[in-house]
């Protein structure tokens, strides 16, 4: 004869053995005992959380021949019928293979027979969000008034896909997933049961691997006894679970935490060398990372970990900050490593981007070159005797006016060294130097704009390096923005109005901001096209 599998061996034959269902079994036990129960019943939670069980242990409960109050006896010929799942009257069916209309419609005609033995005849629908919509139509006026001798249970994994009409008819008993200290609990009781020896250790990490489910754990505990035998070690229970080694997780935590990019990079490929699964490390530094962070904001009591482990956490965090703990554990719990799981790639650039201080990042070779190009580059529009020729075709009138402006700042702007950058925070430009400030401080004005207005997607547009202040003309400054999609995004009024605020704040007057198309003038490009070169693609850099 087969053995029988744990999980329906210890499977809970009455509703005070179920698992940390607390308030569904005493809800339901109360139902039972006043005699009010209903007709329908849904039950909803993740998987290996009892709704099944509860099920049959409700069908026992209200067809037991000593009482059909409170618990089921589990001695009579019903109960045991039931138990042994040989009880003509308690329906099982799986929506997920029977789901279509014609075995609702079967389903519909068999529920106005009276039960054969029994006082209720139960239907269990297990997963019925699996059911089409017509079938759903289909139940529902049977689920609404069904004959008085029939209990609908339905149980779902996905309360969301089920019909709002077959909610509303049903009393709705969330299941949540099982704690670890009652799935330690449960465990622990079947390993006296069954004469096995696991350290606490083991059984802690069993129930931390189930994630709330408990039919996972007790699937986990008899694979473990087939493998080892009746005496487990916490390594065992490791291998089997692909645990990587808490060692290098913690030894990965310290260097993060010193700051040490080429420690950490030797500990990331010395995990990896030994060929152990990446994607498990990574978890397992998340992990521990999280309790990092529990601690850190004085969370002691929810760490799962050993004292030991406690004890160095609390060391490392007494070390780090709550800004780096914080953003350490975003980098690595957002990795994506299912796309290569042999490549340490995503954890390296984790480990830089998490040493890297924010400062060299947000000033790259590139930034830095362009934040110095002004002051290299050829002199401001105003030092010009000509008028941009794309100012000159829309604005004929008042570009003279731009260019009558007294050039007296042009020689000043020639000898004098370029030291109005930190200047302009508290001293306003002067008229004839306006749009010379303007360009020196275009990178630093928008990086400073008020907080409100920071992450709008103006800043986006305006901090690109095709958006340069070109000319003032009275009250309007004027933008040469390269490419035209950049300018119809720009001259959005929300964008505008954003542009518009910080060139204000920044010459102390009301100013408007108007947009002009000027692609960069590229000698050989014009050169191309002279000899028959055709432009097919524009790529932005």
């Amino acid at each position: 004869m087969a053995c029988q599998v744990f999980y329906r061996k210890w499977r809970p034959q009455t509703l005070a053995e179920v698992v940390g269902q607390e308030p569904v079994t005493q809800t339901l036990r109360n139902a039972l005992n006043s005699g009010r129960v209903s007709h329908a019943y849904l039950f909803y939670g993740p998987r290996g959380t009892g709704k099944t069980s509860t099920g049959r242990i409700l069908a026992k409960a209200v067809n037991c021949l000593t009482n059909g109050k409170g618990e089921p006896c589990n001695t009579c010929p019903m109960c045991q019928a039931v138990t042994e799942g040989r009880a003509l009257d308690v329906i099982e069916i799986d929506a997920a293979s029977n789901r279509g209309i014609d075995e609702i419609r079967e389903l519909r005609e068999r529920v106005n027979y009276a039960p054969n033995q029994a006082r209720y005849k139960v239907y269990i629908i297990d997963e019925v969000h699996m059911l089409t919509k017509e079938a759903s139509n289909a139940l529902l006026k049977t689920l609404e008034e069904p004959p008085s001798h029939v209990i609908f249970i339905l149980a779902t994994t996905e309360v969301h896909k089920v019909l709002p009409t077959i909610l509303s008819r049903c009393q709705r008993f969330d299941f949540r997933r099982i704690s670890q200290s009652d799935m330690v609990s449960k465990l622990t009781h079947i390993c006296n049961e069954e004469g096995i020896y696991i350290e606490p250790d083991g059984l802690r990490l069993m129930a931390r691997s189930a994630t709330g489910s408990l039919r996972d754990a007790e699937n986990l505990l008899q694979q473990l006894t087939t493998y080892y035998g009746s005496e487990i070690e916490l390594h065992q229970i490791q291998a089997i679970l692909g645990v990587t080694g808490d060692w290098r997780v913690k030894e990965l935590v310290k260097h993060i935490i010193n700051n040490d990019v080429s420690a950490g990079m030797t500990t990331i490929n010395s995990v990896n060398s030994d060929g152990l699964d990446l994607k498990q490390f990574n978890r397992e530094l998340v992990e521990y990372l999280r309790g990092l962070l529990l601690i850190k904001t004085g969370s002691d009591e929810a760490v799962d970990f050993t004292d030991g482990d406690i004890a160095e956490l609390k060391d490392l965090a007494v070390k780090a900050s709550l800004p780096q703990i914080l953003k350490v554990v975003k980098l690595f719990g957002q990795l994506e490593l299912g796309f290569d799981n042999y490549s340490t790639l995503p954890l390296e650039l984790a480990l830089v981007d998490c040493v890297l201080p924010a400062e060299e990042k947000k000033r790259s070779p590139i930034s830095e070159a362009e934040s110095r190009q002004p002051v290299k580059t050829a002199p401001p529009p105003v030092t010009s005797t000509e008028p941009e020729p794309s100012i000159a075709k829309s604005e004929p009138t008042t570009v003279p006016e731009a260019v009558a402006t007294p050039l007296t700042t042009v020689p000043e702007a020639a000898t004098t060294p370029p030291t109005i950058v930190p200047e302009a925070a508290t001293t306003p430009p002067q008229p004839g130097n306006e749009i010379e400030q303007l360009r020196l401080n275009w990178k630093r004005i928008i990086d400073e704009a008020p907080a409100d207005i920071r992450k709008t997607r103006a800043i986006a547009f305006l901090r690109s390096a095709n958006v340069k202040p070109v000319a003032i003309e009275d009250d309007a400054v004027i933008l040469s923005i390269k490419y035209d999609v950049h300018k119809e995004q720009i001259e959005k009024p929300e964008n505008l109005m954003v542009a518009e605020k910080i060139v204000s704040d920044f010459l102390r007057r009301p100013c408007r901001v108007r947009c002009i198309h000027k692609p960069e003038d590229n000698h050989l490009l014009r050169a191309a096209l002279k000899m028959g070169a055709q432009v097919t693609s524009v790529e932005e850099k």
